[in-house]
């Protein structure tokens, strides 16, 4: 005990010098635990997301971005494939498809258009308002809810995909009508529309005033009988109300309408597996994934990226011990007149030993201390921290 009273009067003596050392065993200790525990959310994370998912169903093309494009609604846009894939599952009766059609944002946050067979495959339920039953609306995941200061009744704006639209597609004004509870998923960044709602983002719908009553020559290009074709001149909705929603309308086949990707859930295992096997055929142009698959091999890689960072924390660990040697032993040297006193009043070695290692347990118990706090604030915000670095 009396050893560990002087080392302590001697540690808080040099302050500087101790409060280095306390924070270069501490970053040593706690990177390559922080790193596991980081990990090891990560993995849980992805892998009960995609283990929730039996199949998906897309272009063929990259598999990883079409899985991360329609689990975790990433910034990865794979090719369209259009409503017939979706028709082509109803028609096997071997499982229940959801049509996804993520490519929209608002404000930043990702535009997910589907069907409300989502929310039950999900699991996802209201917080607050209701949810979609009308074209223009939209429901809003709770994480983007409360990053917008969003509530039922507010107005959410698509954002145009780029300044100089050619296309003419104007941002459209949707209503909140209700909000998601959290889920702790991507969901809760995401902002939920219907199929329709996000073709009309797209243009493939609009709703304009009834040209065979404009009275203005300039917007009609020309009549024929009971039909009128109007100019570009003629103004298009960009909010859909009570007023004008009986307006709006779809011009060709839904059928060819572009989705993202199809979630297929089958009625049993039997029936995925030969669902799967008819996208087998070599002029097959669409793909069908098992999530876990391809969300495994993510993993494999960044495991290996893992044990690199290893490696690394290992030499900086080992030169970081080196160097708190090379402190102590810079520090006995400067000591020598402090250790021939302690020699002149009669103590040996062994105490001159005593005193410098309960310098080095006071340092490394407090190092451990701070390390375990960290952890544990790690550890608390594990799900935000992998949302924001490996989800996004």
């Amino acid at each position: 005990m009396d050893s560990l009273f002087i080392a302590w009067k001697y540690i808080t003596y040099n302050r500087i010098k101790t409060m280095v050392l306390v924070a270069c065993v501490t970053l040593i200790t706690f990177l390559p635990f922080a790193l596991q525990v980081l990990l090891d959310g990560s993995e849980r994370q992805l892998m009960s997301r995609a283990v929730s998912t039996p199949l998906v169903i897309g272009a063929k093309g990259s598999a990883m971005d079409l899985v991360m494009n329609t689990l975790y609604f990433g910034d990865e846009r794979p090719e369209a494939i259009s409503m017939q894939a979706v028709n082509r599952i109803w028609d096997s009766d071997l499982a229940l498809p959801i049509p996804m059609y993520t490519r929209f944002k608002a404000r930043g946050y990702p535009i997910v258009g589907t069907t409300l067979d989502y929310f039950d495959f999900r699991g996802l339920n209201i917080e607050s308002g209701r949810n979609l039953a009308v074209l223009g609306e939209c429901v809003v995941g709770a994480r983007a809810a409360e990053k917008l200061k969003l509530k039922p009744g507010d107005s959410l704006v698509s954002s145009p995909e780029s300044l100089f639209d050619l296309a003419g597609v104007y941002p459209l004004k949707m209503k909140v009508v209700g909000v998601l509870a959290k889920s702790h998923t991507s969901d809760d960044l995401a902002v939920f529309v219907d199929l329709k709602t996000a073709w009309v983002i797209q243009g493939l719908g609009h709703g304009h005033q009834d040209i065979t009553k404009l009275a203005d020559p300039t917007l009609v290009l020309k009549r024929s009988g009971s039909n009128v074709a109007a100019t570009a001149k003629l103004y298009h909705y960009t909010e859909i109300s009570e007023k004008n929603i009986g307006s709006f309308h779809f011009h060709g086949n839904t059928d060819v309408y572009p989705i993202s990707a199809v979630i297929a859930v089958p009625m049993d295992e039997k029936s995925g597996t030969i669902l799967q096997g008819r996208y087998l055929a070599k002029n097959e142009t669409q793909q069908i994934l098992r999530p876990t698959e391809v969300i495994d091999g993510l993993l494999q890689n960044i495991f290996r990226i893992k044990n690199v960072l290893d490696a690394v924390v290992s030499v900086v660990a080992l030169a970081t011990i080196l160097a708190i040697v090379l402190v102590f032993a810079l520090s006995l040297r400067l000591r020598q007149r402090e250790i021939q006193t302690i020699f002149k009043i009669g103590c040996s070695r062994l105490t001159i030993a005593k005193l410098l290692a309960a310098e080095i347990l006071i340092i490394v118990v407090v190092s451990g201390v701070l390390c375990g706090f960290l952890l544990m604030v790690v550890n608390r915000f594990t799900n935000d921290i992998v949302r924001m670095l490996f989800i996004g």
